[in-house]
């Protein structure tokens, strides 16, 4: 019977080694998880009745071969699309077949028709974003195949506008400047406005249904008692685009400014902050129709908001920075992952918006997976069903982008049970030799 141990633990030994050498090689493989092999004894349950006390093993089996789920190191990489799952889950990945599989290996691209795909193939799935107008995005409830929209974003005009400035509380209504500056009243069609006609001036870009910009200029003048001419903590606003204009009767080649719009004004308390008790202190309306716009774009209409603007003694400049709703046509330039795996475009426009969101799984026996190889898995049985979710929610981690999963293949240890399996192999052959010589011995006895 030692024949047959000893056979039973050199198979054992080579399975062993089979493991380590397969764990060796993809030492540098990308997500891949160590197996180790589970030995199990043999007993022949008739020897001698089954008498516990008299019973005598009858070699070692393989009872499994299981992998080593746990975490691997993360590697930054240049790739925005390389992503490492720290914590629990697996990448949901769509074959064309439209079987599913998962994996930890996050080396992604994006192929000619948009998806996101491994080395092998298989397309990443998440949940697609129901408008990426909306903020904060909306995601689809079912996971799908992500796709990447490469085509450019349409252009989007100005609604909503804003700008703080500070005006200095020092300055006084040009006309009562010594000497007397020019009426801005008085320049109204000139193609630039003398700068002694008023006290501060900025401007910002708003955009017109069709992308085009427009720099809306503003001008600022105090406002003086018109007995006393002293002055008073209210401030006209005016505003001109920087293509209202129109050709001069005289000379058709050369084109004049249109009047400059008088939106109101904005009134400040003696401590220098908008005048609460003024109804829509600071908030200005403008618009311009399709034919005085003149770009074949649709009318134009958008609010102004200057109620963050103040009157202290301090120079005049911008205090909150110009913001407007609106942008020109642009092309996808970039892509980014968020941790909570929100898939991002950042397009050439300055915009960034979500294309979609990252499916991430969980099975609650992971050792049950079939590995189908190139560092995928499928659902059995013995898994049970994957918790499919978003990154971050429940048992699932989080997702971290431009960097990857190292294999967590420890090789000093895989080096050292190869050591070991060497030796169990070398004893295992001996007790066959052993075996083999009491056999001989018994032969030649005569």
């Amino acid at each position: 019977m030692a024949f047959h141990q000893g056979l039973s633990g050199l198979a054992s030994s080579s399975r062993a080694l089979d493991t380590i050498s397969h764990n060796v090689a993809n030492a540098s493989t990308v997500g891949f998880k160590a197996g180790y092999t589970v030995f199990a004894d043999v007993y022949a349950n008739s020897m001698l009745g089954g008498a516990s006390s008299l019973q005598v093993g009858n070699g070692s089996s393989v009872a499994a071969v299981w992998q080593n789920f746990t975490q691997g190191n993360p590697t930054v990489t240049n790739n925005p699309l390389d992503m490492a799952i720290s914590g629990n889950g697996f990448f949901r990945m769509a074959g064309t077949d439209g079987s599913i599989a998962y994996t930890r290996n996050g080396q992604f691209d994006v192929s000619r028709d948009g998806f996101i795909i491994n080395a092998t193939g298989y397309k990443l799935t998440g949940y697609a974003v129901v408008d990426p107008n909306v903020a904060p995005p909306v995601f689809q409830g079912e996971p799908s195949v992500l796709y990447v929209d490469t085509s450019n974003v349409a252009p989007r005009e100005t609604g909503e506008a804003s700008v703080g400035v500070n005006l200095n509380s020092t300055l006084v209504n040009p006309l009562d400047q010594t000497p007397p500056g020019s009426d801005i009243t008085s320049f109204l069609n000139a193609t630039s406005i003398p700068v002694d006609s008023y006290n501060y001036t900025t401007s910002m870009t708003v955009h017109d249904s069709l992308g085009n910009s427009s720099m809306l200029n503003l001008y600022f003048v105090r406002q003086s008692d018109p007995v006393t001419g002293d002055p008073l903590n209210t401030w006209d606003v005016y505003a001109r685009l920087d293509n209202d204009v129109v050709p001069d009767p005289a000379d058709p080649t050369v084109n004049l400014g249109l009047p400059l719009e008088h939106l109101g004004e904005i009134a400040f308390t003696e401590f220098g902050v908008p005048d609460a008790t003024v109804a829509d202190n600071g908030i200005f309306s403008m618009s311009r129709t399709a034919a005085e716009l003149g770009t074949g774009a649709d009318a134009l209409a958008f609010s102004l908001d200057l109620s963050k603007s103040t009157q202290w003694n301090s120079a005049n400049g911008v205090t909150t920075a110009p913001r407007q709703d609106g942008y020109s046509t642009g092309r996808l330039t970039s892509l980014s992952v968020s941790s909570t795996g929100v898939l991002q475009g950042t397009y050439s426009n300055g915009q960034t918006r979500a294309i979609g969101m990252l499916a991430l799984a969980e099975f609650s026996a992971p050792q049950g997976l079939i590995s189908l190889g190139g560092n995928m898995w499928a659902e059995s049985y013995d898994s049970g069903e994957p918790a499919v979710g978003a990154p971050g929610t429940g048992v699932l981690g989080s997702v971290t982008s431009g960097q990857v999963e190292e294999s967590n293949v420890d090789l000093t240890e895989e080096l050292v049970n190869m050591i070991i399996q060497q030796r169990n192999y070398q004893a295992n052959a001996q007790s066959i030799r052993t075996q083999d010589q009491l056999l001989q011995t018994l032969v030649n006895l005569r």
